[in-house]
């Protein structure tokens, strides 16, 4: 099934190019069963500057209304930011999953609900206090769980419409909120976004195992400087993020927002 095939964030966003910021690094595992080597993760400095097309999530298609958010994150300790944001055309940020202490997860679907006070919020919860994490986050319907490091499972409610909507027009943003001033720093091995709310349950089954098992095929499991089918590879170099000071085109309306500019 297409539709339940990860989407690799850390590959649409062009992580494995080394982008300015962001630098190659051991990740979850120093050694690993059945392969050479560590781990591949990337170290993430405050001056990484990246986004893309919402659109080259899901080509052609909308964005799952049950999904899971999968990471293996090592935020610096002490810190709170946004690992992942998610805009709609018009600047408003739909989505959005923050890492460090008591982490908030944001979402607004096309009604607006839910509202800001209602945003779960998952207390007793410390991702940023310097080891490696395993998050993922399941949401189905109205009801939103957080499973962290394979074990911990906390449930909120997520009070959104019936028929919620995010809008794929607009664009994800790593590591901040547009007009923040907090930026994620760390290290982080994997992100990915998948179109069934189960996957999260078998995260550290499927996706990102103990160091004692060997890594399954899926994506960001192995070395992505090995040979990688570059034609595969959203061309990111067409666009070009600019933050505008006075004004933005396509309905960008917010002085100061950052605007995504086809240059083709």
């Amino acid at each position: 099934n297409l539709k339940s095939e990860p989407a690799d964030l850390l590959k649409i966003l062009d992580f494995h190019n080394l982008p300015e910021g962001v630098t190659k690094t051991t990740g979850f595992c120093s050694h690993r069963r059945s392969t050479q080597g560590p781990d591949v993760a990337y170290k993430v400095s405050k001056d990484a500057q990246l986004s893309a097309p919402t659109k080259q999530l899901y080509p052609g298609d909308a964005f799952p209304e049950d999904f899971s958010i999968l990471a293996t994150v090592k935020p610096k300790k002490g810190s709170q930011s946004f690992l992942l944001s998610v805009y709609n055309e018009q600047g408003i940020q739909q989505l959005g999953l923050e890492v460090g202490r008591s982490p908030v997860f944001l979402y607004e679907d096309q009604t607006g609900k839910p509202s800001p006070e209602d945003y779960p919020l998952f207390r007793g919860v410390n991702l940023a206090d310097g080891k490696w994490h395993r998050v993922a986050i399941s949401v189905h319907q109205q009801t939103i769980t957080l499973i962290l490091d394979c074990k911990k499972k906390i449930n909120q409610k997520l009070l959104r419409s019936p028929n919620p909507i995010i809008d794929t027009k607009g664009i994800i943003v790593f590591g901040t909120r547009i007009l923040d001033e907090e930026v994620f720093e760390g290290d982080i091995q994997q992100l990915m976004i998948v179109a069934d709310h189960r996957a999260a349950y078998d995260y550290c089954e499927h996706y990102s195992p103990d160091c004692e098992v060997p890594v399954p095929d899926r994506p960001q499991n192995q070395d992505p400087n090995t040979e990688d089918d570059v034609s595969s590879v959203s061309p990111l170099h067409l666009f070009k993020s600019i933050l505008f000071h006075n004004a933005c085109p396509n309905g960008w309306k917010t002085p100061g927002f950052l605007c995504l500019l086809d240059i083709h």
